[in-house]
């Protein structure tokens, strides 16, 4: 569902409210900036305002199906300035996130707007740039992007896919395995969302079939720095040539943990190539191997959701929009965070503090602490 798609733009009213950064989304890289832009000197709500779309706190895990418990969610980093310690490893990974990132905003007070469902940001003729949306209208000097990319499943199509019989779903609408019991279900993806499902599904499923374009790679061992910088740069390399970004875990492979390595002695992370297309039945392969199925879950990823910059005219001829670290070439009042090489929780951190560092000397902002008073907040531990 895109929500940012739901506000009717040209028909808002009221005020237009000016502000210096205009910051849209609240997850990871939304909350990011906005500890970073009060670090800055800026104040929540007057020289800068937080929107999110989401009816609550959490950014895209308050959407995770329930059975994905934060022990077996990749490691969520922690939020500047506010540590994530002992939270329960049993509980839901949408419940511990959602209530980590409602205690971070009111610790630094970023007093975020929400639900706000932006329709459109475009250009004003005195440069500003204009967040349309149904609740007002916020003229910005500059803009932070974080919209992520939950609410733009990707769903590919294969020939014959409208006529499957059975149910297909993507895994924006996995709710846990539960539903899938005693039936046959074909997992596409070699993402993490498509081996946490086979994992889930395996002890209830009739039989689970994994099928992906490419070979998965497991990695041992920690996810280092050396590892991260690694998959960044390789990632960070097609923004640069405006093409559209891969996913992180296209370049870093899949984290090998016990359970992963039970499953895969177990054959359940047995790995078929992508078929030719669907049958009423299932799906086949053109050299005529068949199998039946109930279900096809698309475990095939999201793309960015930039849909309401459409107006600003930010894409290249390749598809995808030129980056300079997290700066828009064709704009450099826009900056994009959560996109390409920071779409990742600790490179979101990151991403903020850069975005925040080149908006304030283009905008010649400079630190306004002094001058309002020191909003920083002491480090915390949630």
């Amino acid at each position: 569902m895109n929500y940012f798609a739901d506000a009717e733009a040209p028909g808002a009213t009221g005020a237009v409210t000016e502000v210096e950064v205009a910051v849209i989304g609240a997850g990871q890289a939304g909350l990011s900036a906005g500890y970073f832009l009060r670090r800055a000197g800026l104040r929540p709500g007057t020289d800068f305002v937080l929107l999110d779309h989401s009816p609550g706190p959490g950014g895209a895990w308050q959407f995770r199906w329930p059975t994905l418990t934060y022990g077996k969610a990749h490691r969520v980093h922690d939020l500047p300035g506010l540590a994530l310690t002992g939270a329960d490893e049993g509980r839901p990974a949408a419940e511990v996130v959602a209530g980590y990132f409602a205690a971070y905003e009111d610790a630094f007070g970023l007093r975020v707007r929400r639900p706000v469902h932006v329709g459109e940001v475009r250009a004003a003729p005195d440069g500003r740039l204009l967040v349309v949306s149904a609740a007002g209208t916020w003229s910005a000097r500059a803009l932070i992007n974080a919209t992520g990319t939950w609410d733009r499943p990707f769903l590919p199509h294969y020939p014959g896919q409208e006529s499957f019989r059975g149910r297909q779903l993507h895994t924006a609408g996995y709710r846990g395995p539960e539903e899938f019991a005693g039936q046959r279900v074909i997992v596409v993806g070699g993402g993490a969302s498509g081996t946490q499902h086979l994992l889930e599904l395996a002890g209830v499923a009739a039989r689970t079939t994994w099928v992906t374009r490419r070979p998965p790679v497991f990695v041992t061992g920690p996810f280092d720095a050396g590892r991260g910088r690694d998959a960044v740069a390789r990632v960070e390399e097609r923004t640069r040539r405006g093409l559209p970004p891969r996913s992180v875990v296209s370049v870093t492979g899949l984290t090998s943990t016990p359970a992963v390595e039970r499953a895969r002695a177990a054959g359940v992370l047995r790995r078929l190539p992508m078929f030719d297309r669907v049958t009423p039945d299932g799906v086949a392969w053109a050299d005529g191997r068949e199998i039946e199925a109930d279900v096809i879950l698309w475990a095939t990823g999201f793309r960015a959701d930039l849909a309401h910059l459409a107006p600003l005219r930010l894409r290249e001829p390749g598809g995808g929009i030129r980056m300079a670290g997290t700066r828009v070439v064709k704009n450099p009042r826009v900056h994009l965070i959560g996109y390409g090489g920071s779409a990742s929780t600790i490179g979101a951190n990151r991403a903020g503090r850069a975005a925040v560092r080149e908006i304030t000397a283009l905008l010649g902002i400079g630190d306004r602490t002094h001058e309002h008073g020191s909003e920083r907040s002491p480090e915390r531990v949630y």
